[in-house]
């Protein structure tokens, strides 16, 4: 604990907390769909795809939002963006406080709660760039589970709703939205020098390395996976086990925490091995195991546990991909967080589509489930190969150069 105390007082504390609070009312925001969405399917009688479908729409808006955000924020600098996106954001609480009254009316609220997503990669180089390298792992993981907001949502929201129906939520949310917008406004501060602009064909060069498209497929599976469970499993709860929406709210509060609490001790973990990619080995072996079980439909009792420590796997796994992509794009860390983000985003989106449609197709969502632990199986395997790929690319260089100072020698001689 002392080294994690020395480690965030290495850089700029008021700038990290002001990068937990904006993505922590942000993160909340951008689930609130899924903390109502019980409220609102039996409102509108929508079926499991419609369920899905309204859930994802929000982590489809972050996933199209964060890299415009992205790009802006190299430009422009963390601060300035996430006071633009906050104050966005109170346009679709209005809206749905006031005027949704239809399921495509709340498509297109949602797709706007999408830049709550987006806050993800105005956090995230915010805090990287008040923290020296050799904390970066720490100060990422903590301004990175400010996704507590979610267990914030999931908690209240539906007791709220309960109450004062799922219109009044979307209203009230409006006051911790302000109240951050003016925290952030006087405790956040950029810190360090903004890269130059990048042209718009660099921004192709960037997609182009294949490095890039690994961790996009990552973090599609830790994040995407994380949010996407987030959003739907109160729904997948009542629907199930017909737990009522309060009750669900509540455990799903408990899953989601976990993650989310955890999270900044995957980049811990990743910092203390010094490798991002050998954390997320055991990351999704667990996450493998746990969802294959999970495909099986237990029991309540069993079920949550599976949840829970399947969560805390995924959170913990985020924490490691932001460890190691400072390390490989240090000076694009807006960018690459914007990219990355987008794809997590994408991954959120596609998993309570497919839970929805697995389950009016085949009339069982253990079907979705067992899809999503084959997908966390491929990303075990290609990790597992690329760093033995690595290895041995490692020895043969070693071993060219080796023989060249040999030569070199020779001639000397």
């Amino acid at each position: 604990m002392a080294n994690i105390i020395k480690a965030i007082r290495s850089g700029h504390p008021p700038t990290l907390f002001s990068a937990f609070l904006y993505f922590d009312v942000s993160f909340m925001i951008w689930v609130l769909m899924g903390a109502v969405g019980i409220f609102i399917s039996k409102d509108l009688s929508l079926s499991p795809f419609q369920k899905g479908i309204l859930v994802a729409i929000p982590l489809l808006g972050g996933s199209i939002f964060r890299v415009i955000v992205g790009v802006l924020v190299d430009r422009f600098g963390p601060k300035k963006v996430g006071l633009v996106t906050l104050s966005i954001l109170i346009i679709p609480l209005l809206a749905g406080w006031l005027f949704a009254t239809t399921f495509i009316h709340l498509l297109f609220v949602g797709l706007l709660l999408g830049v709550a997503g987006a806050s993800f990669v105005v956090a995230l180089p915010l805090a990287s760039r008040c923290y020296p390298p050799e904390h970066q792992g720490i100060a990422m993981g903590i301004a990175g589970s400010g996704n507590l907001g979610s267990v914030i949502a999931m908690l209240i929201c539906p007791f709220l709703a309960n109450l004062y129906g799922w219109h009044a939520v979307f209203g009230l949310a409006c006051i911790p939205l302000l109240i951050t917008l003016i925290v952030f406004a006087l405790l956040a501060r950029d810190r360090g020098v903004l890269p130059p602009p990048t042209s718009l064909s660099a921004y192709f060069v960037f997609l182009k390395q294949r490095e890039l498209w690994w961790f996009n497929f990552y973090y599609s599976v830790t994040f995407g996976g994380f949010v996407g469970l987030a959003s739907f499993l109160s729904i997948f709860l009542n629907d199930q086990y017909n737990i009522s929406p309060v009750a669900a709210g509540i455990l799903t509060a408990i899953c989601v925490f976990s993650g989310s609490f955890f999270r900044p001790f995957g980049g811990y973990l990743a910092d203390r091995i010094g490798s991002g990619a050998k954390v997320l080995i055991v990351f999704y072996f667990i996450a493998t195991v746990l969802f294959s079980l999970i495909a099986f439909l237990p029991p309540p009792v069993i079920v949550i546990p599976l949840f829970f420590l399947g969560m805390l796997a995924l959170g913990m796994g985020n924490g490691a991909i932001f460890q190691w992509i400072p390390q490989k794009f240090p000076n694009d860390i807006g960018l690459i967080t914007g990219i990355v983000g987008a794809f997590g985003g994408l991954g959120g989106f596609m998993l309570p589509v497919l839970l929805g449609a697995m389950k009016g197709l085949t009339g069982s969502y253990g079907s979705g489930f067992f899809l999503g632990a084959l997908v966390t199986l491929v990303c075990l395997l290609s990790l597992i190969f690329r760093i033995q790929a690595a290895k041995k690319a490692d020895s043969l260089r070693a071993q060219q150069d080796d023989g060249r100072v040999r030569v070199g020698v020779s001639f000397g001689r």
